[in-house]
C-alpha cells in the first residue's frame, strides 16, 4: 500500500489527515483521505499534554489499534514517539512491536536516516520526517531559512529517499526549499507548513475541524468550527434535560 502512495507523484496530490480514533478514521477515510496518520500529536489534541514528549508507545499501540479499526482498508502510519528510535536496536524492537500488535502498513520516524534504513532493512516501511522535527526541536519554528539550514534539510531529504522511505513529510520550511526537494526526490513530499509545490498535504484533523482551540499554527486554514457546533449541541441538550423536554416520549420505550 506504501507503494500505491509513491505512485500518486506523478498522477495527483496526496491527501493526508491524522487520526486518532476509530470514528474519526471511518470518517476520513469515508471522505477519501489518501493517507491517515497516528500522530504523536495526540498527546496535545487527544491527551491533553503541553508537547509530543509525553507520549509513549502504549500511546501510540492503542491509539493506532482503533485507527486501523477504522480504515482497515486504506494506508494508516504510525508515529514513533520520542525516544523509541534512539538506536538501531530500540527502533526495531518498537517497530516491529507497532507492526505486530497494530496492523498498521508503515511507521513514521523523525530524521535518523540510518536507522530508518535499518527499520527499512528488516521489512518495514517507513514515512521519513524532516525540516521541523518536534520531538528534538530546540525552536518551535520554520525550519531551512538560512542557507547552511536549508543545505542539511535538503541533504536530510535525499538521505531518507537512499534509505528507502516511501514518501517524506517536510514540515514548516520555507516553499522553495520545499519545492527543490520535491522536484530532486523521486518518492512523494507532504508538507505540512512547506508551502504548495509539495506531492501531498497533511494537516491535524483537529486544527483543520476547529477542535482544539488552544493553539492555531500560521500554515493551518480551518475548514469548520466543530468547537462551536458541538457547544451548541450540548447547550440544547442541557436546557432540553432541564426544561423536561428530554427524553419526551419518542425516545422512550
Amino acid at each position: 500500500m506504501p507503494d500505491s502512495l509513491r505512485r500518486l507523484k506523478s498522477q495527483r496530490k496526496i491527501v493526508a489527515l491524522t487520526a486518532y480514533d476509530y470514528s474519526m478514521a471511518r470518517i476520513l477515510s469515508d471522505a477519501g483521505v489518501d493517507l491517515l496518520l497516528v500522530g504523536d500529536s495526540l498527546g496535545m489534541v487527544v491527551l491533553g499534554y503541553p508537547s509530543t514528549h509525553f507520549v509513549t508507545m502504549e500511546d501510540m499501540i492503542r491509539h493506532t489499534q482503533a485507527v486501523v479499526r477504522g480504515h482497515s482498508s486504506g494506508l494508516v502510519v504510525a508515529d514513533m514517539p520520542i525516544g523509541s528510535c534512539d538506536t538501531v536496536e530500540l527502533a526495531l524492537e518498537n517497530c516491529h512491536r507497532m507492526v505486530k500488535e497494530t496492523g498498521v502498513k508503515a511507521v513514521k520516524i523523525e530524521g535518523m536516516s540510518e536507522i530508518c534504513a535499518a527499520v527499512v532493512a528488516s521489512g518495514i516501511a517507513v514515512m521519513g520526517h524532516t525540516g521541523l522535527k518536534p520531538q528534538t526541536a530546540e525552536r518551535m519554528a520554520v525550519h531551512g531559512k538560512t542557507e547552511p539550514e536549508a543545505e542539511a534539510i535538503f541533504e536530510e531529504a535525499l538521505a531518507l529517499e537512499r534509505a528507502g522511505c516511501f514518501s517524506v513529510v517536510l514540515e514548516c520550511v520555507p516553499t522553495t526549499l520545499a519545492k527543490r526537494i520535491t522536484e530532486v526526490l523521486t518518492i512523494p513530499t507532504v508538507g505540512i507548513g512547506a508551502g504548495p509545490h509539495c506531492d501531498g498535504q497533511i494537516l491535524v484533523s483537529h486544527d483543520l475541524l476547529g477542535l482544539y482551540p488552544d493553539f492555531r499554527p500560521k500554515f493551518v486554514k480551518r475548514y469548520a468550527d466543530l468547537k462551536g457546533v458541538i457547544s451548541e449541541a450540548v447547550e440544547h441538550y442541557k436546557n432540553e434535560i432541564q426544561e423536561g423536554q428530554f427524553p419526551s416520549e419518542k425516545e422512550s420505550f
